[in-house]
C-alpha cells in the first residue's frame, strides 16, 4: 500500500469509534462496480470484453490501464468505438453510473469512495506495480459484496492483492486465461487462489451479464432480510446493503424493471429454512458452528456461493451443497475471512516495538518469549510479529529466543503460512531494508527466510471451542472478534487473561477494545489498542470445552496436572472422609472444567493417565497399538513437545 491511510484496507475489518465495540453499518453507493485491471496486451482484450456485454446490465465499469504518464491517452476514444455504452475519461470526483465506462487518466492513481470516482497525484515510487491492487482495495472498501474484480492481460502482478481484498469482502473475481498476450498478471491471480472465473473477455462478457440478472445482485441483498437475522444481539449493527440503484437512482433490476423476489412472510422463512440447513451441513461437514458468527457476514457469504453456482435461493443451494464435499470446502474457506498483510497498521507496530517488546525481552532474558496470534490467515501478520522481535532483541544486544503459535480455522492458509512464500504484490508493504534481509527471492515471488520461520508453530485451532494457549507473553487477536457474536466476544476476553503471563499484553484490531473487562485489562496505548494485562481472577470463566472430538487443533501447550489421589489422614474426626471425598469431586469437577487437557506420563515418555479431551493433541498412532506420547502427537506437536520435556526434566520447572 502507498499510504498510511490505505494501510487500514486490507485488515479484517473497518475502522470505527474507539469508544464503541460495534461495528458501523455497511453502506454501499450506486450501482455495483466492476473494477478492471490491465497492463500490456489489455487493450485488445478489454475491447473483446466490451464489444460482447450488453450495454443494459446495470453495472458501471472502470479500467485501471498501467500508462505512459508522459503521454495522453486516447485509450476511452479507441473503447467508445467497440461500445453502444458511454466511454468517458475520469475527472475528479465523478459518481460511477450503470451502463458508463470510465478510463483512469494517464500519470494518476484511483480511489473510489461513496460511488465517485477520486484522482490522485501519482506516487514517485513503486507506482506502476500497484495502481490496479490500489483502486480494487478502495472498491473491495467501498462497494463490499458488490465489489466485481478482473484481471486481464498484463505483467507482473499488480491486482493480486487487490483481488484477494475484493474476494474478502464477499465480491467476485475474474482473471483472463490463457488468451492473455501476456499471462504475468492473471497468473498471479490465479496462483494466489483468488479468483472465481478464469475465462476469456468473452466469457468474462457472458459471466458478468448473468452476474447482473442474478437476485443477489439485482436487489442488492434484500433477499438476506429474513427472520433469522432480524433478531440482533445487542451492539450487533444491519449490516445489509442498501438496494441497486440505476442512472437516476431508483431502485432498479438490470433486466429492465424485472421485479426482485418477494420478500413476504412465506418468502421470508423459506429463505431462514434454507439458510439454517446449509449452516447445519457446513458444521457437520467441518466441524464449526457457524451460526456462533455474526449472522450478515456469513449470509453474505453463502450468498456469494449461490451467484457463483447459478442458485437464486438459499433452499436450492442447500439441495446443491448436500454431500457436495468439493463445495462444502470452498463455502467453508469463503465464510472465514482471510485479508492480512505485513505489518498492516504500521504505526501499531511502531508503538509495539517501542512499549512492548523492550518490556517483554527485559523481563524474559533467558526464558523464550511465547506468543500466540490467532486468526493467522497466511502467516502475514505472525511472520511480522517474528520480524519485529528480532530487531528489538538487536537493538537490545539480546538474543531472540521466541515461540510464535499461529492458529486459523482453515487449513489450506495454514499450508501456504508453513511455506512462508508470497508473491512480489503482497511483499510490498515490506521496507526494502526487512526484503532483503528477511527474503530470499524466489520464482514466483519471495520466501521468510529459514531462522524466521522456524519461530512460528502454525496449527488449526477454534477459539470458540478448543481450550487456550497459556503462559502467552503477548496475544495477537486483531480483527478476529469483530466477526463474533457479542456473548462470544465476551467469552473471548477473560480467556486471553487466562491465556497471558501475569506480565503479559493482549495487542487488538482496530475495530475492537475491550470493553467493559477493565478489570482485567489496561491500555498500554489506547489508540493502537495495545493492553497489559492486570491481576485478577481468572478461574471465574469456563473456558471452551470441545463438544465433539475433531481431528483438527493444537490449543494449549502441554502442561503438568496437580494429582488429587491424596493419602487418608490418620485419626481424622467422624465424617471427615465423606467431606474428602466431596472435596475431591469438587476438585476433579473443577479440574475437568476449567483445567487444560493434559497427560501424565513416566520417564520413558509413556502415558499413565490421560486428564480432560485429549484429542485435539494425541491420536492413536498406526499399527502396533502404543502409548508414547511423542508417536501419539499430531503433526506439527512432536519438536515442540519434545522440548518442553527435556526444558522440564533440565531446569525440573514447567516448560
Amino acid at each position: 500500500m502507498k499510504s498510511k491511510q490505505k494501510k487500514t484496507t486490507r485488515t479484517r475489518g473497518r475502522a470505527t469509534d474507539p469508544r464503541s465495540d460495534v461495528t458501523p453499518a455497511r453502506e454501499v453507493h450506486g450501482c455495483p462496480v466492476v473494477g478492471v485491471g490491465a497492463s500490456a496486451g489489455g487493450l485488445e482484450a478489454f475491447t473483446a470484453l466490451l464489444k460482447r456485454l450488453p450495454s443494459t446490465t446495470g453495472l458501471g465499469f472502470v479500467l485501471v490501464q498501467h500508462l505512459d504518464p508522459q503521454h495522453e491517452s486516447a485509450l476511452a476514444h479507441i473503447l467508445a468505438r467497440a461500445t453502444t455504452m458511454p466511454v468517458q475519461e475520469v475527472t475528479d470526483n465523478l459518481r460511477v453510473e450503470a451502463n458508463h465506462v470510465y478510463v483512469i487518466p494517464p500519470n494518476t492513481s484511483l480511489s473510489i469512495t461513496r460511488g465517485v470516482l477520486k484522482l490522485h497525484p501519482r506516487p514517485a515510487m513503486r507506482a506502476g506495480a500497484c495502481s490496479i491492487d490500489s483502486f480494487f482495495e478502495s472498491l473491495a472498501e467501498d462497494q463490499h459484496e458488490r465489489a466485481i474484480g478482473v484481471v486481464l492481460s498484463g505483467t507482473a502482478s499488480d491486482g493480486t492483492v487487490g483481488l484477494e481484498t475484493i474476494k474478502a469482502e464477499g465480491g467476485i473475481t475474474f482473471a483472463q486465461d490463457d488468451s492473455a498476450a501476456y499471462d504475468s498478471m492473471p497468473r498471479s491471480a490465479v496462483g494466489a487462489g483468488c479468483v472465481d472465473f478464469v475465462l476469456s473477455p468473452e466469457g468474462i462478457a457472458d459471466e458478468l451479464a448473468r452476474i447482473a440478472k442474478h437476485p443477489y445482485v439485482s436487489s442488492a441483498l434484500e433477499n438476506l432480510k429474513f427472520a433469522a437475522g432480524k433478531t440482533k444481539s445487542l451492539g450487533e449493527s444491519d449490516e445489509t446493503a442498501l438496494p441497486a440503484r440505476d442512472g437516476g437512482g431508483n431502485a432498479a433490476s438490470p433486466q429492465g424493471g424485472q421485479k426482485s423476489p418477494a420478500h413476504g412472510s412465506a418468502a421470508t422463512v423459506d429463505t431462514a429454512s434454507g439458510y439454517q440447513k446449509i449452516l447445519l451441513q457446513l458444521r457437520k461437514h467441518t466441524g464449526v458452528d457457524f451460526s456462533l458468527y455474526k449472522t450478515p457476514t456469513i449470509h453474505r457469504r453463502i450468498a456469494r456461493r449461490m451467484v457463483l453456482h447459478r442458485h437464486e435461493t438459499a433452499e436450492s443451494y442447500a439441495d446443491f451443497v448436500r454431500g457436495n464435499a468439493r463445495e462444502l470446502d470452498a463455502l467453508y474457506s469463503d465464510a472465514l475471512i482471510n485479508v492480512t498483510s505485513f505489518f498492516r497498521n504500521a504505526e501499531a507496530f511502531e508503538v509495539l516495538q517501542q512499549k512492548v517488546l523492550p518490556k517483554l525481552l527485559r523481563q524474559r532474558r533467558e526464558d523464550p518469549l511465547r506468543v500466540w496470534v490467532l486468526g493467522c490467515s497466511t502467516g502475514q501478520e505472525a511472520y511480522s510479529i517474528a520480524i519485529a522481535f528480532t530487531e528489538a532483541a538487536e537493538k537490545a544486544g539480546q538474543p531472540c529466543n521466541l515461540q510464535i503459535f499461529a492458529t486459523d480455522l482453515n487449513d489450506a492458509n495454514l499450508h501456504k503460512a508453513r511455506h512462508g512464500l508470497y508473491a512480489k504484490s503482497v511483499v510490498q508493504d515490506v521496507s526494502p531494508t526487512r526484503l532483503r534481509r528477511f527474503f530470499v527471492e524466489e520464482e514466483g515471488g519471495f520466501r521468510v527466510i529459514k531462522p524466521v520461520r522456524e519461530m512460528v508453530v502454525f496449527a488449526r485451532q477454534n477459539l470458540i471451542s478448543d481450550p487456550p494457549f497459556s503462559r502467552m507473553d503477548l496475544i495477537c487477536c486483531r480483527n478476529l472478534m469483530i466477526y463474533l457474536e457479542p456473548s462470544l466476544q465476551k467469552k473471548a476476553l477473560p480467556t486471553f487473561h487466562y491465556a497471558l503471563k501475569a506480565d503479559g499484553f493482549l495487542f487488538l484490531g482496530a475495530s475492537e477494545s475491550i470493553g467493559t473487562f477493565t478489570d482485567l485489562f489496561e491500555p498500554v496505548d489506547k489508540k493502537q489498542k495495545i493492553f497489559s494485562r492486570k491481576a485478577a481472577q481468572t478461574l471465574t470463566f469456563q473456558l471452551p470445552v470441545k463438544k465433539e472430538p475433531r481431528d483438527s487443533l493444537l490449543s494449549a501447550p502441554f502442561t503438568r496436572a496437580s494429582s488429587f489421589s491424596g493419602n487418608k489422614r490418620q485419626n481424622s474426626p467422624e465424617g471427615f472422609h465423606g467431606e474428602l471425598n466431596a472435596e475431591r469431586e469438587a476438585d476433579r469437577v473443577a479440574v475437568s472444567r476449567f483445567a487444560p487437557p493434559a497427560v501424565l506420563i513416566n520417564e520413558a515418555l509413556q502415558i499413565l493417565q490421560f486428564r480432560g479431551p485429549t484429542s485435539a493433541y494425541l491420536v492413536p498412532p498406526t499399527g502396533k497399538a502404543s502409548f508414547d506420547l511423542l508417536k501419539m502427537a499430531r503433526e506439527g506437536l512432536m519438536l515442540p513437545l519434545r522440548a518442553a520435556i527435556n526444558l522440564a526434566r533440565k531446569e525440573k520447572k514447567i516448560a
